[in-house]
């Protein structure tokens, strides 16, 4: 195994080992582990953007402002799009558990764009591919049953779990994006991963500058998605 890739595992592998205390600091932060970060009051009559995913997304070891969807909303602003951003992350969470709360996150009043990035925790748990790609399409077609634009993050998977699971899962998220005909961002830490100084103490979750590149790769792709009013 290359060292790109060994050190790629070590750190999807911490998101499955710390789920469990990273969803104990969001009950400190918020005083539920169920819910996500805390984030601005939505306003009912705005279009919403919901950031939909695992730690990655919660912002797992960040303060609020340093969560991806925080830095979202700031430079949505900073730009003129009149665009609310809800924080649906969990720690920990997979994709039968993003799946079984779906219709909840969907149910947001104006939902206009989910971006889904969840898999990794399905890859460190060795769940069959073909059910997390179930899972994924099920919520993709959910979405687009309520008019909801996606945004599908990519995800990569180690040779450690077999050159038939690691290519079956790498290109599971491309081949539902094309299923779908959604907007897809190949690889959510693309500069980010391998890289000690963006990533937190634990070598496993990206710090503070890490996510903002990580908030850079979302944009990249959802800007095209989005309407001025």
């Amino acid at each position: 195994m290359n060292c790109f890739k060994l050190i790629l595992f070590g750190m999807l592998s911490g998101i499955l080992l710390l789920s469990g205390c990273s969803e104990r600091g969001s009950a400190r932060v918020q005083g539920n582990a169920a819910r996500p970060l805390v984030t601005p009051e939505a306003v009912a009559n705005r279009p919403k953007i919901i950031a939909f995913g695992d730690s990655l997304t919660a912002g797992f070891g960040l303060a609020e402002p340093e969560s991806y969807p925080y830095l979202l909303q700031q430079k949505l602003r900073a730009e003129g799009y009149d665009y609310e951003v809800i924080n649906a992350g969990v720690s920990g969470d997979t994709s039968l558990g993003g799946l079984e709360r779906a219709d909840w996150v969907l149910g947001q009043e104006n939902a206009e764009v989910l971006i889904l990035e969840l898999g990794a925790n399905d890859l460190l748990r060795g769940m069959p591919v073909d059910r997390m790609k179930s899972n994924l399409d099920k919520i993709i077609r959910k979405a687009k049953e309520k008019n909801v634009k996606v945004l599908l993050c990519g995800m990569l998977a180690p040779p450690t779990m077999g050159s038939s699971y690691q290519r079956d899962y790498v290109n599971a998220f491309p081949d539902l994006a094309d299923e779908h005909d959604v907007e897809f961002l190949p690889f959510l830490l693309a500069g980010v991963a391998t890289k000690r100084e963006l990533n937190q103490a634990d070598g496993l979750h990206p710090n503070a500058e890490g996510t903002r590149i990580m908030a850079e790769n979302i944009y990249s792709v959802l800007k095209p998605m989005l309407v001025k009013r």
